[in-house]
């Protein structure tokens, strides 16, 4: 049996197709989300049809308080942590609910960063283990349209380097995902160009493979890579009165 693959934000269409991808490679699958009895559907299936091991547990990413407890209840310390955690709204409903900036905040940044930070010092002391956290392109560089949204997954994007580069030397490794857009129900009604338009299936085969390979940072298109090098260089005074 190969090592266990816990699922953070497990209802997500990214977070299923990342647990469909590991369990078709016969992992035992750790689905953990908001109300996740009403996984049991979901968890038969991936039973049923790669025959491996699943388990449904309760998560909450913005519960802080609670992420110790729930690493003590998990059946076992998976090998292998995705973190598909997130939340995103328009730039303009944010910019005028406080509360709204703030859960997203949490959301995409101190939610997820804080249970990785928990795992990644069990990782250590067993000495093995991969944290595998889904950021953004949106995180590269502030734009008036994004920016409540695109200065959480900064923060996030800043963290899983820093973890990574505190692992440097040891067998704990750490992957950044930069998707771009991605078609799932999150964007949905949102006009996105087909070519820079990832599936969710995508997604999950370009994190496996980086777990797989100890990839470092991926982008799921490596287009993005090359857009958002051009974005990081054009000089403020000239990006601020562009809007994008």
């Amino acid at each position: 049996m190969k090592p266990s693959v816990l699922i953070l934000g497990a209802r997500s269409d990214i977070g299923n197709a990342v647990a469909h991808k590991f369990a078709a490679q016969g992992h035992p699958i750790q689905l953990a989300a908001r109300q996740s009895e009403t996984l049991d559907a979901e968890k038969t299936n991936l039973q049923l049809r790669y025959g491996v091991p699943v388990t449904l547990h309760e998560f909450d990413a913005l519960l802080t308080e609670t992420h110790a407890q729930f690493l003590a209840m998990l059946p076992e310390l998976p090998e292998v942590a995705v973190s598909v955690v997130g939340l995103m709204e328009s730039q303009e409903r944010s910019e005028r609910d406080h509360l709204l900036a703030r859960c997203i905040m949490r959301s995409n940044y101190e939610g997820p960063a804080n249970l990785l930070a928990l795992l990644a010092n069990r990782f250590e002391e067993r000495g093995s283990g991969t944290l595998v956290g889904l950021s953004s392109v949106a995180g590269e560089r502030g734009r008036a349209t994004n920016y409540v949204y695109g200065s959480a997954k900064a923060g996030f994007t800043a963290f899983l380097s820093g973890l990574r580069s505190r692992f440097a030397k040891s067998d704990v490794h750490v992957v950044t995902v930069l998707p771009g857009y991605v078609a799932t129900k999150m964007t949905e009604g949102m006009n996105l160009p087909a070519w820079l338009t990832a599936q969710p299936s995508e997604v999950a085969e370009s994190i496996v493979v980086a777990v797989e390979r100890k990839k470092n940072v991926i982008y799921v298109r490596p287009v993005w890579r090359m857009i958002m090098l051009i974005i990081r260089l054009i000089p403020e005074r000239l990006f601020k009165r562009v809007r994008m």
